[in-house]
């Protein structure tokens, strides 16, 4: 079992290199954005509770959110690994996260963090804010807010892994393929 952690700010292509990995390695995919999004449009509680914090660019509560992936494990123990893409975001996530993999006798086996500069991933929210309907893709300040959370709170993620030598960055600036053969290459060396 392969689990792999897409890490980058938003808008760095982790739903797109996601979708790429799935297909690759035959991996679970566990995005608590679409997990969101879904108690979002169901009107759930738990989306009425995440609206609030979503709405304004801020991070979900950590309880709730390790609540709603360990269902998702529970639900999926046939699976060949997962790929956790945006999550953990905090380094309390990242502990509660090895500690529950721990209890299904598994671990993570590399963070792949996608890097790109701020103003592209601006530019790219801005674009998506478009055509997307997310109301934190159409506003600027809330763009801001939102990579500035992933400064401040989600970066020290990746120090989390880098200390578990699982870290591989990625250049997340070219054409999807590209990125994507640097991401494959990247999950084939923490396989050998």
């Amino acid at each position: 079992m392969i689990n792999i952690v897409l890490f980058g700010p938003p808008g760095a292509g982790k739903g797109t290199q996601s979708e790429n990995l799935i297909k690759q390695f035959g991996l679970k995919h566990i995005s608590t954005g679409d997990l969101f999004r879904k108690h979002l449009g169901e009107g759930t509680e738990l989306g009425q509770k995440a609206r609030s914090f979503m709405d304004n660019g801020k991070l979900v509560p950590d309880e709730v959110v390790i609540g709603m992936v360990e269902d998702f494990l529970q639900a999926n123990t046939d699976a060949k690994g997962f790929i956790f893409d945006g999550f953990p975001r905090t380094v309390a996530q990242a502990e509660a996260l090895d500690d529950l993999l721990s209890s299904h006798n598994t671990a993570i086996g590399c963070m792949l963090m996608l890097d790109v500069p701020q103003d592209e991933l601006k530019k790219r929210l801005l674009e998506r804010g478009k055509t997307s309907g997310r109301v934190d893709d159409q506003n600027e300040e809330k763009i801001n807010v939102r990579i500035q959370e992933y400064l401040n709170k989600t970066l020290p993620v990746a120090a989390f892994y880098e200390k578990q030598d699982k870290t591989c960055k990625i250049n997340g600036v070219g054409t999807i393929e590209s990125i994507f053969a640097d991401i494959s290459a990247a999950v084939a060396s923490h396989m050998a």
